[in-house]
């Protein structure tokens, strides 16, 4: 009796911690969080996320996942583009199911500058992604007044209620958001536009967003006034695009497109930052059921204090509330020299489907872990459980895959670091688990 329980005991604790172990995608990928949706679920009757990386030697990897059996396609979209995490692709289903990926050098080097796009030509086939094609967003005058021409980050989009026109966002002219639009599936695309810069012009002033759309209407834009490295009072804002304008949360007119730019502080403010409770920086948002904006957020009250916030635009206020202190910054320090991230993050995530779902990365006995939290009251209280623990690795940046379906799995992607010195110094698998 003894020995059959001890035997039990053995297959179900060997059980338990098999099945809690990630999922392997690559053993070489890493990828920022402000090209997006870096990973994605097709419209596919069968259940296919497409996702990709920028590897160690500066590949540009697409891949597609099919959850339930584990099949695991991969295709190189650009070689030896350059080693830099900020590279990673952003993933768009168009409207005849052919994906469109985007994504750009970091700023630019001697060896390119632009937006860089394939398309596939068979329907949710990576295998048939075509060849890149380079283009730069380009207007003179726009040039001419904002002084800067750089290139960082995609991030397209769909909008079926305006005939599956794109829509795709990214650091461009002015080091400031641009916008530009295809109706075409993205064979063309129109000049740029500045979508946000700070009344004084200063072109080394670069506000951060995340976007997040369901497709249909809307694009919602979570920013800051810029980098928490540059801006000591970072603060956080929403507003959304919808029929031409740019709109508060509250339903008011910022300006139509027509009179782009706008100002941080003319949208929404989610959070001011003061002396006291810190700078901040943004890692995700999506939409609950009413149509209301979900953001996650981190607070830096010092550099090594990493605080996490959760806010809900709920009948006209944002209920903003703290999840959880997730330790300090994640790149690990060079004996000698200073830490050139302090407001890197392990990152959280929140699910596209029920956004009172957070799974975030915080220090656990020294080590970056993953962890679920749920809330049932605009984040007042929070249920939280391990998704990962004990780990040799830290495990950051995670990712449910946009517009995931009722019917498909939910999924979790992350970054798992060998090492992770800077943006341009790392070695790192994406792994993921597939929880239902």
């Amino acid at each position: 009796m003894i020995r059959t329980v001890i035997w039990f005991l053995f297959l179900f604790t060997a059980f338990y911690a098999n099945a809690q172990q990630p999922k392997v995608l690559t053993n070489d990928g890493a990828w920022c969080w402000f090209s997006d949706p870096r990973a994605i679920y097709t419209s596919a009757k069968k259940a296919m996320i497409i996702t990709g990386w920028i590897d160690k030697t500066g590949n540009v990897y697409a891949a597609s996942l099919d959850p339930h059996s584990g099949k695991i396609e991969t295709k190189k979209l650009y070689a030896e583009l350059e080693k830099d995490d900020h590279d990673n692709p952003a993933f768009l289903e168009l409207a005849d199911g052919n994906i469109l990926s985007q994504y750009t050098w970091h700023n630019g080097t001697v060896n390119g500058m632009g937006v860089i796009q394939n398309t596939t030509g068979q329907p949710y086939d990576i295998t048939h992604f075509g060849p890149p094609v380079v283009f730069q967003p380009y207007d003179s005058a726009l040039v001419r007044k904002y002084r800067k021409q750089t290139y960082s980050y995609a991030n397209p989009f769909r909008l079926r209620s305006e005939q599956n026109k794109l829509y795709s966002f990214g650091r461009w002219i002015g080091f400031k958001p641009n916008l530009i639009t295809s109706t075409d599936n993205g064979k063309t695309w129109s000049e740029p536009k500045v979508v946000i810069t700070s009344k004084q012009l200063d072109v080394n002033n670069r506000p951060y967003v995340k976007y997040y759309s369901d497709g249909r209407s809307k694009i919602h834009l979570l920013f800051t006034d810029g980098h928490p490295n540059n801006e000591p009072l970072n603060s956080v804002y929403y507003c959304y695009y919808e029929n031409n304008a740019f709109w508060r949360a509250d339903g008011t007119r910022i300006c139509t497109v027509d009179h782009l730019p706008f100002h941080p502080e003319d949208a929404s403010v989610v959070y001011k930052a003061t002396p006291e409770t810190g700078k901040a920086w943004i890692f995700d948002i999506a939409i609950d059921k009413k149509g209301q904006p979900v953001v996650a957020y981190t607070r830096y009250p010092t550099n090594r204090e990493h605080l996490y916030y959760y806010a809900v635009y709920n009948k006209g206020k944002w209920e903003d509330n703290r999840l959880i202190n997730s330790g300090a910054w994640f790149p690990e320090d060079e004996e000698g020299k200073k830490q050139r991230e302090e407001n890197y993050s392990g990152g959280m995530t929140l699910d596209p489907q029920d956004p009172s779902t957070v799974y975030f990365s915080h220090q656990v006995n020294g080590v970056f872990e993953l962890s679920k939290a749920t809330t049932g009251n605009f984040g007042k209280s929070w249920n939280i459980t391990p998704v990962t623990r004990n780990s040799l690795l830290n495990n950051v940046r995670p990712v449910i895959p946009r517009y995931k379906k009722r019917s498909d799995p939910t999924v979790l992607l992350w970054m798992q670091c060998r090492k992770y010195l800077h943006y341009t110094d790392y070695d790192a698998d994406i792994v993921y688990r597939v929880f239902r």
